[in-house]
C-alpha cells in the first residue's frame, strides 16, 4: 500500500498574526472559548470535538505536526480481534501497570477504546489492512492477544496527518505555530483555584500573547528531555506539566518513567556517544518474531521472564541494563533477520530505512539496541473526564495522569488514552463553559481578579554565550537525572540531585530576570521543574515497582499509597471529583460559543455519544 507523504494536501497556512501590545511591556490579549495546549493526537481530537461548539485556538510551540504523536511507531490498541477481549486487555493493562492502575479508569478505556479507533478510521486514517480489507492487527509485549492497529510501522504520523489534515478544514480552529506557552492565567476565587488562559511567547515576533479562554485543555505531551537519552522530540520539555505544578494543580506519579528497552544504539556503529532524541525500534518487532540476544549471542531473556522479549517494557529495559552492566557493554542486538525479507520491509519500511542510513540491513544482521527514556506514566493528575484540581483547566495524553498506567505502561495504550480521554472531556468542558454564561456576574469578577503578565521580564532572542550557557545547564541536568533516576535508583543519589537541582533552578531564575524571556529559557526553567518533580516523587516512594526500582526498597511497599502526589489538592484518579458545571470560567468572546448553548447542548452531545456506541455495535 503506498502511504501519503506526511501531511501531504493539507494546505497547512503559515501562520501570522499583526497584534499590538495593549500597554508597554503587557501582553496583547486574544480571546478564544476553547484554548488546546498541544498538537499531538490529545489535542487535535479535543479541538475536533470542541470546535462544533465555539472558536479553538491551537498553540503549539513548533510546526503543528512536530510533537510524540508523529514518532509512535506501532499503534493504538482496540478489542476488535474475534477471540480478544476487553477483560483480557484489562487484565494486560494492570499487569504491564504492576497493580497499580485504577481498574476503574482501565476498564473505561479498554471499553471505550475501539469506538475511538473506529473514529480515525472514519477520518481518514489509513491503517495496515489485510488481504480481505480488514484492519491488520499486530501484537506488542504484555498483550495476550494481537489488539495493536496500525500504519506499518509509521502508525503515529499517520494519524497525525489525518488529524491535522480534518482540523484544517474546521473554519473556526485557529493554529498558531511557533508559539510557547510560558505560564498559565491563573487565580484563585472563594478559595477555588481558576485557570482563564495562558500566557504565549509568539517566537517569530519575539512579543507575548495572552490567550484568554473558559476551558484550557493541557495536551503538551511528555518530557523526555529531561534525559540524555530519550525517543522524543526536541519539543518534550515537560511544558504541562511544570506549568501546571505553578498553577497549583496536582502532579502525581512523576517517579515512574519508562524506558523504551529498544531504542537505536547510534554510538555502536559511529564510535560516538549518542545524545538528545534517539531512533525507536518498534515493540511490534519484537511482537512479529524478534529476538533479543547480548553480543556474545546469547538469548538472554530466557534468564528473565518467561514470556521472553514480549515481556512488560520495564522488565525487559532492566533485563538489558543488567546485561549491558554486568558485561561492560554499551547495546545488545535485536534480531528478525531469520523472517521472510519481504514480510519484514512490508511491516517496517521505516524501521529498515532507518538502520539502512547506518549500514545496518535489518533483513541480514541484527540491530544493536539499548534502553532510552521514552514516556511519563505520571503528570498532572486528572479524574475521569480529564479534570483537575483548577477550574477551567483539563488535561489529556502524556501530560496527563489519568490512573491508566500504573507504574508501567503497557505498549500502544499511550494513542489510546488520548482518544479516550480527549471524548470524554467534552461534555464537562461545555458545562464548564455554559456555567460561566450562567453566572456572568461571578465571570466578571474572576476576569478582573485576572493576574499581571507572569513573565519575569521581556522577550529576548539569546545571545551566543548565554545560548550556550543553557546547553551547559541543560547537559548537566541530563547528566545528573540519569545517574540519579534513571533504570535503577538509590535514595541517597536522588536526595543529592534534587539538592543540584534546587541550586540550578536558581540560577535559570536569576538568567531570566537578568537576560530576558526565551524559549530556550522557558524550556530549561520547565525541564527544571519537572526534574525535581520526578526526584521528589520517587522519594516518596519507598518501593520497587514497575518503572521505579529503588536499590535500596527492592520488593513492593505493603502499606504504601497508590499514587503519590505533589502540590494542588489530593483528587483521587480511581474516584475522581465531579466536575464544577456553575460559574467556573470567564467571560466568553462575544457571538461564539453563547449563540449555540441554549439549554439543549449538552443534551445533542450525549445523543451523539449514544450514536456512535451503535454504530461501534455494528462494527462488531
Amino acid at each position: 500500500m503506498a502511504w501519503p507523504t506526511p501531511f501531504e494536501g493539507l494546505g497547512r497556512r503559515a501562520i501570522s498574526f499583526s497584534i499590538s501590545q495593549t500597554a508597554a511591556g503587557a501582553p496583547a490579549v486574544r480571546n478564544f472559548d476553547f484554548l488546546v495546549l498541544g498538537s499531538g493526537i490529545a489535542g487535535l481530537s479535543y479541538a475536533l470535538k470542541v470546535a462544533k461548539h465555539g472558536s479553538v485556538a491551537v498553540v503549539t510551540k513548533a510546526q503543528a505536526e512536530e510533537g510524540c504523536t508523529q514518532y509512535a511507531q506501532g499503534g493504538v490498541c482496540a478489542v476488535l480481534g474475534k477471540h480478544d477481549s476487553v477483560e483480557a486487555h484489562v487484565e494486560d493493562t494492570m499487569i504491564a501497570g504492576d497493580h497499580l492502575s485504577s481498574r476503574r479508569v482501565v476498564e473505561v478505556v479498554c471499553k471505550e477504546g475501539p469506538m475511538r479507533v473506529m473514529e480515525l478510521v472514519e477520518l481518514g486514517a489509513q491503517f495496515t489492512r489485510k488481504e480481505n480489507g480488514a484492519l491488520h492487527l499486530t501484537r506488542e509485549g504484555g498483550h495476550s492477544h494481537r489488539r495493536i492497529v496500525h500504519a506499518a510501522d509509521v502508525t503515529g504520523r499517520e494519524i497525525e496527518r489525518a488529524l491535522l489534515a480534518a482540523a484544517a478544514a474546521k473554519g473556526n480552529i485557529t493554529f498558531f505555530e511557533h508559539h510557547a506557552a510560558v505560564d498559565l492565567v491563573h487565580t484563585e476565587v472563594n478559595g477555588q483555584k481558576v485557570c482563564m488562559g495562558a500566557d504565549v511567547l509568539d517566537q517569530q515576533a519575539m512579543r507575548m500573547i495572552r490567550f484568554m479562554a473558559p476551558v484550557t485543555m493541557l495536551a503538551t505531551g511528555g518530557a523526555g528531555q529531561v534525559y540524555p537519552n530519550t525517543t522524543n522530540p526536541s519539543v518534550a520539555t515537560g511544558d504541562g506539566m511544570a506549568m501546571a505544578y505553578r498553577a497549583k494543580a496536582t502532579v502525581a506519579n512523576m517517579e515512574f518513567v519508562q524506558f523504551h528497552p529498544t531504542a537505536f544504539c547510534a554510538s555502536a556503529v559511529t564510535g560516538k556517544p549518542s545524545q538528545g532524541r534517539t531512533f525507536l525500534i518498534s515493540e511490534a518487532l519484537r511482537g512479529e518474531g524478534g529476538r533479543l540476544y547480548n553480543q556474545s549471542g546469547h538469548r538472554f531473556m530466557e534468564d528473565y521472564d518467561s514470556r521472553l522479549d514480549l515481556a512488560p517494557r520495564d522488565i525487559v529495559a532492566r533485563a538489558i541494563q543488567d546485561q549491558m552492566l554486568s558485561r561492560n557493554d554499551s547495546h545488545v542486538l535485536l534480531d528478525i533477520s531469520y523472517k521472510p525479507a519481504d514480510e519484514i520491509l512490508a511491516h517496517f519500511p521505516n524501521i529498515a530505512a532507518q538502520c539502512k542510513t547506518f549500514g545496518i540491513d535489518i533483513t541480514r544482521e541484527p540491530i544493536p539496541v539499548a534502553p532510552a527514556q521514552h514516556y511519563m506514566c505520571g503528570g498532572v493528575q486528572t479524574g475521569l473526564s480529564g479534570e483537575t484540581n483548577v477550574a477551567g483547566l483539563f488535561a489529556c495524553g502524556e501530560v496527563s495522569c489519568t490512573g491508566l498506567h500504573g507504574a508501567n505502561r503497557l505498549a500502544s495504550n499511550s494513542l489510546l488514552e488520548g482518544l479516550v480521554f480527549a471524548e470524554r472531556a467534552v461534555l464537562p468542558s461545555l458545562a464548564h463553559a455554559e456555567g460561566t454564561l450562567r453566572d456572568a456576574g461571578q465571570a466578571m469578577t474572576r476576569a478582573s481578579q485576572c493576574p499581571e503578565f507572569t513573565g519575569l521580564s521581556a522577550p529576548r532572542r539569546l545571545s551566543v554565550s548565554n545560548n550556550e550557557w543553557v546547553a551547559a545547564k541543560r547537559a548537566e541536568l541530563t547528566a545528573v537525572m540519569w545517574s540519579a533516576a534513571g533504570i535503577v535508583r538509590r535514595r541517597a543519589d536522588m536526595k543529592e540531585a534534587l539538592q543540584q537541582l534546587a541550586g540550578m533552578h536558581f540560577d535559570v531564575q536569576a538568567m531570566w530576570q537578568s537576560y530576558g524571556t526565551s524559549t530556550e529559557l522557558v524550556e530549561l526553567r520547565n525541564l527544571m521543574a519537572v526534574g525535581e518533580l520526578i526526584l521528589m516523587s520517587a522519594l516518596q516512594r519507598q518501593e520497587s515497582r514497575g518503572g521505579h526500582l529503588v536499590l535500596d526498597h527492592p520488593g513492593p511497599g505493603l502499606k504504601l499509597p497508590r499514587t503519590t502526589r505533589i502540590g494542588g489538592s489530593n483528587l483521587s484518579a480511581s474516584k475522581p471529583a465531579p466536575p464544577q458545571l456553575v460559574g467556573n470560567g470567564v467571560p466568553l468572546r462575544s457571538g461564539s460559543l453563547g449563540k449555540k448553548t441554549g439549554g439543549g447542548l449538552i443534551e445533542r452531545a450525549r445523543s451523539r455519544e449514544v450514536a456512535l456506541k451503535s454504530q461501534k455495535e455494528d462494527v462488531e
